[in-house]
């Protein structure tokens, strides 16, 4: 079997209960960095010492098959630098590889970086969509693609750049978008900044140093957009499908009222 496990992003006082005794017992390791993952077993006074293996973004897609194969003998437990296993972090071709081989997959919850920025952020948290590390090249093109998009949005990024990022992202999508920067979750040094995308470009135009959630409002809605989604539900009910499905059907696609759209097809068929 193979075990994700959840570690601290920061505060070690989050490492859980199960995941210390898993830990005891592991007799595999496959960890993004070997040295990390010894370093937390020493810190949360794991004595046990099992086999360490290395499987990091540079070698999980070549390694993953031999790990799966392991897997079926004894359990292995994948652990990353902070966080879950696959989020951002090597795991995705591993879990990939388990799931054609018939192999159980299961995991250890814990810290999440993703979803403590979102929590902390004083953004709506019902829709979402997490972006992963913001690209190095070809932002601006790349957060264009995004300036529509109507959930919250939650990057990640480096201190070096953020001051750059935070720039294009407010140009991307206007200087009056709401803005979350999540700096060093669960630390010592613990800060979430919120304003609008041109005020928190202005605070870390310097840059500055930790880990960074960036945590974005999403578009508002448009006239143009509900007025789209409608005639979607009328072509759904035109093809047969009931107006009632036709319009939960499209109300989960777009994020707008299902009893919105369900009235507004009443009222259009009623002309």
């Amino acid at each position: 079997m193979i075990i994700l496990a959840a570690t601290p992003i920061g505060n070690l006082g989050d490492a859980s209960r199960r995941l210390i005794e898993t830990l005891e017992r592991a007799e595999v390791i496959a960890a993004e960095d070997t040295r990390t993952a010894a370093h937390l077993l020493r810190a949360l006074a794991v004595e046990n010492r099992p086999k360490l293996l290395a499987l990091h973004e540079h070698n999980e897609s070549e390694r993953a098959a031999e790990i799966v194969q392991l897997a079926r003998e004894t359990d292995v437990v994948v652990l990353t630098d902070a966080g879950m296993p696959a989020i951002s972090d090597p795991g995705y071709p591993l879990v990939a590889e388990a799931a054609r081989a018939g192999v159980t997959v299961t995991a250890i919850p814990g810290p999440s970086a993703v979803l403590t920025a979102l929590a902390v952020s004083g953004l709506p948290t019902d829709r979402f969509t997490f972006e992963g590390f913001i690209p190095r090249k070809g932002r601006a093109r790349w957060f264009a693609a995004l300036a529509t998009e109507q959930r919250t949005m939650v990057f990640f990024e480096s201190p070096h750049r953020v001051g750059e990022s935070l720039r294009d992202l407010s140009t991307a999508f206007g200087a009056e978008r709401r803005v979350a920067v999540c700096r060093e979750l669960t630390k010592l040094h613990e800060e979430v900044v919120r304003g609008t995308a041109e005020e928190v470009a202005q605070r870390f135009a310097e840059g500055a140093r930790g880990e960074f959630c960036i945590v974005v409002e999403g578009a508002a809605e448009t006239a143009a957009d509900a007025d789209a989604a409608l005639e979607q539900v009328l072509e759904l009910v035109a093809s047969g499908i009931r107006l009632k499905e036709a319009a939960a059907e499209v109300a989960a696609a777009t994020g707008l009222s299902r009893r919105d759209l369900y009235e507004a097809a009443l009222a259009r068929r009623s002309r």
